[in-house]
Order: C-alpha cells, then sequence, then structure tokens
C-alpha cells in the first residue's frame, strides 16, 4: 500500500495533483483544502490512501494526518463513497465537520453537493460519538504538545486496530486512557500496551 508520496509537483488543481516520484508521476485525487496548502509549493509530501473498484485503482491523497484521518471516517459510512468525502472536505474544514457533526447541524452537511437530508443523519449517527471521544482526547492533551500528542494517539489508535481491535473499540480505548493520565503524556508504546490491557 502507497501510505506516503513525496517529490515535485507537475501538475495541481483542486481536485488533482500530478507528483513525480523517482520519475514516476503519480496522478492523487484532492480536496480544496489540501489544494489550499499545497498552491504555492513545488515539491511536498503527501499522505495517501489507494482504493480499488471494480479493478481500477485510484489514489487519494492529503496533506495532513487529520484530514486523512476524517476522509477513512467518513469512507467507513455505507452511503458515502471515496469521492463524495473528498468533497465533503473540500466543502467543509475538518474543524467545520467536526462540528457540524457535534452539533448536529443536518442542514450545513446536507448543503455539500452529494449529500441529502438522509446521508447527513447518518454522518451525524454514525460519527457522533467518535467525535466526542476526539474531543476528550484534545481536552485531556498538553496544549504546547497538541499536534504531537494527537498524532501519538492516532498511531496508537492505528495500532491497536492492526492487533485485532474495531476502529471504535481502539478510539475509545485510546481516550478513556487520556482521561485516566490528563497530566501524564503518554508514549506511544505505553498507550498500545495500556489500550490491549483495557480491551
Amino acid at each position: 500500500m502507497i501510505a506516503q508520496l513525496t517529490g515535485k509537483l507537475l501538475h495541481k488543481d483542486p481536485t488533482l495533483l500530478i507528483l513525480e516520484v523517482g520519475g514516476v508521476g503519480y496522478a492523487v485525487h484532492i480536496s480544496l483544502h489540501t489544494f489550499e496548502q499545497i498552491k504555492t509549493l513545488d515539491t511536498c509530501t503527501i499522505l495517501t490512501t489507494v482504493q480499488v473498484k471494480n479493478d481500477t485503482y485510484a489514489l487519494y491523497g492529503f496533506y495532513t494526518l487529520e484530514e486523512k484521518e476524517w476522509w477513512l471516517r467518513l469512507i467507513s459510512i455505507t452511503s458515502i463513497g471515496a469521492k463524495t468525502a473528498l468533497t465533503l472536505l473540500s466543502s467543509l474544514h475538518p474543524n467545520a465537520l467536526h462540528k457540524a457533526i457535534l452539533t448536529k447541524d443536518e442542514k450545513l452537511l446536507a448543503s455539500v453537493k452529494g449529500i441529502g437530508i438522509k446521508a447527513a443523519r447518518r454522518i451525524i449517527v454514525e460519527l457522533n460519538d467518535k467525535v466526542a471521544q476526539l474531543d476528550c482526547i484534545a481536552q485531556s492533551t498538553v496544549a504546547p504538545d497538541a499536534y504531537a500528542q494527537n498524532k501519538i494517539d492516532a498511531d496508537a489508535a492505528m495500532a491497536l486496530v492492526r492487533l485485532g481491535l474495531t476502529q471504535k473499540n481502539a478510539e475509545k480505548a485510546i481516550a478513556t486512557i487520556q482521561v485516566k493520565y490528563p497530566n501524564s503524556p503518554l508514549t506511544l508504546e505505553e498507550l498500545v500496551r495500556k489500550g490491549l490491557q483495557s480491551t
């Protein structure tokens, strides 16, 4: 699986970039949010994921880990496909999406192209608990190291999933641990170990 690409930007527009890596040009689908962050760059690193549909391979790219994680959450919903998830992230900044789900703002979500009121409700129902846990993690993190700690939390959750937990249980375990140790930042190894012990 291609998880990350670093190279020269041969082409970039609000939905697609072509990144040259070792003489090979990779076409990567992106959101407007990512485009805004790379539009002035000549080279960059993009976090990627590969989707296979009807024997067709497509690369989706994200400038930040936060956006990639949101995209993965969105495509976990039955009625939300890869491109619809990108449209959502092009229309709403991850923070705005986060807030819309927490406040159950159906109208805002339904205003995005390709998202009707039924899909908006499904997004809220299926992601509300996960978003609430993200809030919990953010509140229990020491402010100056928030980005670093959030990355450790995400890596720990990913490790727990690879070790057999469901995404929901992994995120719940990490959130519970962070609440239990609010003033003691834990290493990745400690988080994974305690996460396994809590299940």
